[in-house]
């Protein structure tokens, strides 16, 4: 999240038709938020369109004028780095999986875990519990949809519950002082980063056990849900049955009895029916992610087996360069994506096909970006974000200053999702805590409270990597904040209050 607000001293000034009143400011961004969000959930937009048109509307509402298009562009700008960071990571994964590297690593957990959709979700969640070590969201979510999506597809699973459990997990870990929030909480406030994270370990690990939870019993729905045959009536008129896999994601048949079809994994299902049936290339999900359609074939022609100790090793060169941050993450992607190319595909019409395969998701999620600059570049520009960050601090009453601590990590939820980490821990939560200090609650301890929110935060539209995880699984982000958003606020909230309880947050005063 960071460098997706310009910094509050380095604001420029735009030519505004008008400046509304901060309250009027404070309602206009609320109800941006709110309007962004029912109209994907409710899948009226998609999330592009829906980040361009919505925030174009009230920045004009809010006076922007002729000064809108400076605004958008200046968010846009500084987002450019994230933009080619995504591009070229999808890419190079995208390669990667394509050659067969990751192909091994898939074979072994199908052995481990084997057709159990519970198995699995739970699988997804440890993993992705176990990335999210480094700290880098887009990391995690590239790893761990590479490693676990291909098994969802075959099995005919909801890639919504791999980006859910994957998400939740994500959240939970993000408060690591190498994540990114922790650390921004100490800098605002002049901390030390250890002081902020270490009693809130068991916060953290209440966080993991709630979210494996959830994972567990979204893998016995799955379970339930996939539980026994097939019927294939709806195909083609008589019973029959699909084996090894679903319907959904058949790519195409021919409509007559005993026609083979196959599954965007390369594996091969048989449809048994009689004659004049609705052919199942009607059932294609157009939706189905386009870097899923040579998972898992051992026959691709794209396999690289006599490159894998390379490809291999170029790997694992780039995660150490990310680890190690000597060169910026877009451009350890471009390099990399760049040797994968010459390497496995030296011929240039190969290169060529390689790029053009993987340009739907690479579109899908530079595009998401990008708009949301346009929410990013109305929020800041038109003062909404500092309108509200001191909205914020007046309507809290005096008689509720000594539940401050408490107060701050309720309002990391909503605020944290609405506005970028970096509004909040250098905008808001400095203002609270010189509140918060009157009756007698440390620094340290609002810091604390403040990175409570974080499972909420990794949801939002705002966030890059989450725009990564749900164009990678081909997941509309209105359905993902459906089954993620409350399942995130229940973690959040459990964190806040196993840190009041083991006393790492104070409850009054």
């Amino acid at each position: 999240m960071s460098g997706l607000l310009a910094a509050a001293d380095e604001a420029p000034v735009y030519n505004t038709a008008f400046t509304p009143p901060d309250g009027v400011l404070v309602v206009l961004g609320f109800a941006m938020v709110l309007v962004f969000m029912t109209l994907i959930m409710t899948r009226r937009l998609t999330p592009m369109v829906a980040l361009i048109l919505v925030p174009t509307v009230f920045g004009l509402f809010a006076g922007a004028g002729l000064g809108l298009g400076d605004m958008v562009l200046d968010a846009i700008g500084t987002m450019a780095s994230t933009a080619a960071l995504l591009m070229f990571a999808i890419m190079f994964f995208g390669l990667m999986i394509d050659v067969g590297l990751f192909d091994p690593l898939i074979r072994l957990i199908t052995r481990l875990l084997g057709d159990d959709p519970a198995k699995i979700v739970l699988g997804t969640a440890i993993l992705a519990a176990a990335v999210s070590l480094d700290g880098d969201g887009s990391t995690t979510f590239i790893i761990t949809t590479s490693a676990m999506l291909p098994l969802y597809l075959r099995l005919g699973m909801s890639p919504v519950v791999l980006t859910c459990v994957a998400g939740l997990m994500n959240g939970t870990m993000n408060i690591v002082p190498w994540g990114g929030p922790t650390v921004r909480a100490a800098t605002a406030l002049k901390l030390d980063a250890t002081d902020v994270f270490v009693p809130m370990i068991p916060s953290m690990i209440a966080g993991i056990i709630i979210s494996l939870t959830f994972a567990w019993f979204l893998g016995l729905s799955e379970r339930r849900r996939l539980a026994g045959s097939v019927d294939t009536s709806r195909i083609s008129g008589e019973p029959g049955v699909v084996t090894g896999g679903v319907q959904r994601i058949l790519r195409r048949a021919d409509p007559k009895p005993g026609a083979r079809a196959e599954l965007h994994t390369g594996n091969i299902v048989t449809v048994a029916g009689g004659h004049g049936g609705v052919g199942t290339a009607q059932l294609v999900d157009a939706t189905d992610t386009a870097m899923a359609d040579t998972m898992l074939d051992p026959n691709r022609p794209t396999l690289r087996p006599k490159l894998i100790w390379f490809n291999l090793a170029l790997t694992v060169a780039v995660m150490v360069l990310l680890v190690m941050d000597i060169f910026p993450l877009a451009y350890v992607f471009m390099v990399g994506a760049g040797l994968a190319l010459v390497i496995n595909f030296p011929k240039l019409k190969s290169q060529a096909d390689e790029i053009v395969q993987h340009a739907p998701s690479i579109v899908g999620v530079v595009s998401m970006v990008l708009a949301a600059g346009v929410l990013v570049g109305v929020l800041n520009g038109t003062g909404m974000v500092d309108a509200m960050a001191s909205w914020i601090t007046t309507v809290i009453p005096a008689s509720m200053g000594p539940f401050l601590a408490v107060i701050t990590g309720v309002l990391s939820i909503p605020f944290t999702f609405f506005m970028s980490n970096d509004a909040f821990y250098y905008g808001i939560l400095p203002v609270l805590s010189q509140s918060a200090a009157h009756f007698g609650i440390d620094p340290v301890e609002m810091a604390r409270a403040s990175i409570t929110g974080q499972p909420v935060h990794l949801q939002s539209p705002l966030v890059p990597a989450i725009l990564l995880l749900v164009s990678l699984a081909s997941v509309n982000l209105g359905d993902h904040h459906k089954k993620v958003l409350w399942r995130a606020v229940v973690v959040s909230l459990a964190m806040l209050v196993v840190g009041v309880l083991v006393g790492a947050i104070p409850f009054a005063g």
